[in-house]
């Protein structure tokens, strides 16, 4: 899984990667590269609510709420992955959301509405910091509840049903090196950490700063991301006895949102 997941599946606009002793270094369960299989995932059930109503945009279930007007323009927004956020009724249907890091375009999304007002369809471009090469996504959503009335017919709660991932978002490889994890991912991200709490930098992240490993037992160790000193969210990563899967659980901190993820050695 890629580190763009977890916001996927938390808020809709746009996680953590998949994610030692002398024991570990010839042969740890850990090493190897990994490719998330999206049809296994078990996505949160916890709606996601937004809704455009006279001319603004309100996503309630983003952490920290986002309240902007809806007018296509660059908006600035703290707390956040990104710096600013654009939003844009297109039609009646359908919305248009940019936003940008250090004013390069850091995602592009569109929200539509199937006819029945029942289904939503999140397409997402995400631009990595180190990669060329662009990740994209598609989200399917459920209406929970009743449709709000007098609002934008995208607006409501929405529960994610799937999630389709291309390949460059699905991969991360791992090598271990003593009590030493090194992660890198071909959209550009890689950390080298020790297993001992601490926090160490994430390069080519746009939404975490550094991580810290925590060594369960022979099989499983927990990443905690943080973002400007915030934790925001814990994988616990665990590799099965044969050694073929690999099953993280990541949590979401800020939206308190638990995902599972399972991927397979490559």
């Amino acid at each position: 899984m890629n580190r763009y997941a977890r916001n996927i599946v938390g808020a809709l606009v746009f996680t953590t990667a998949l994610v030692a002793s002398a024991s570990l270094v010839a042969e740890s369960p850990f090493d190897g590269t990994w490719k998330t299989n999206m049809a296994q995932a078990k996505i949160s059930a916890k709606p996601n609510v937004f809704y455009i109503s006279q001319g603004w945009y309100h996503c309630v279930s983003c952490a920290p709420a986002v309240d902007v007007a809806a007018n296509g323009e660059d908006q600035t927004v703290t707390g956040q992955a990104y710096d600013t956020i654009s939003v844009k009724e297109v039609d009646p249907k359908t919305i248009s959301i940019v936003t940008k890091k250090g004013g390069k375009v850091y995602a592009e999304q569109t929200r539509t509405v199937s006819a029945d007002g029942k289904t939503l369809t999140i397409k997402n471009t995400f631009h990595p910091l180190n990669s060329d090469q662009p990740i994209t996504t598609e989200v399917t959503g459920k209406l929970a509840g009743i449709a709000p009335a007098g609002v934008h017919a995208t607006s409501g709660q929405w529960v994610v049903q799937k999630v389709q991932e291309s390949d460059n978002g699905l991969l991360v490889t791992y090598k271990t090196n003593g009590d030493e994890l090194t992660m890198t991912t071909p959209s550009g991200e890689s950390y080298t950490a020790k297993f001992d709490g601490n926090d160490y930098p994430m390069k080519g992240s746009g939404s975490v700063d550094t991580v810290s490993l925590k060594r369960i037992d022979a099989h499983t160790f927990e990443e905690t991301d943080k973002r400007k000193g915030t934790v925001i969210g814990v994988d616990r990563v665990t590799v099965s006895s044969n050694g073929k899967a690999m099953t993280v659980v990541s949590t979401n901190k800020l939206a308190d949102r638990t995902s599972t993820f399972v991927a397979s050695k490559q």
